[in-house]
């Protein structure tokens, strides 16, 4: 019975550790897609088009290029670390 009881527990949590490392992907490949968005799209191929917008005195493009990627991206590591906070405590309440 006891080994019954245990292999049980270690089918829930293999499946626990499957879901959490699907969600953990997922969310670092949406991360990851945005960052490239900002940093190659807004910074290289869309600067023409973001040039004709002035932000803070500069040329959007311009300004995305040179600290916006930056700043997007310390952001993108903020909602990482809050989303693995969130998943990380699911996984313990289950």
């Amino acid at each position: 019975m006891a080994e019954k009881n245990s292999g049980d527990k270690q089918a829930a949590l293999a499946e626990k550790h499957r879901v959490y490392w699907k969600k953990n992907l997922t969310c670092v490949s949406v991360l990851l897609i945005i960052w490239f968005v900002v940093s190659y799209g807004f910074g290289i191929l869309f600067v023409d088009q973001l040039n004709k917008i002035q932000f803070g005195g500069f040329k959007l493009g311009f300004w995305f290029a040179q600290q916006g990627s930056i700043y997007v991206f310390v952001v993108l590591i903020a909602v990482y670390v809050g989303l693995m906070n969130k998943f990380d405590r699911e996984v313990e309440q289950r």
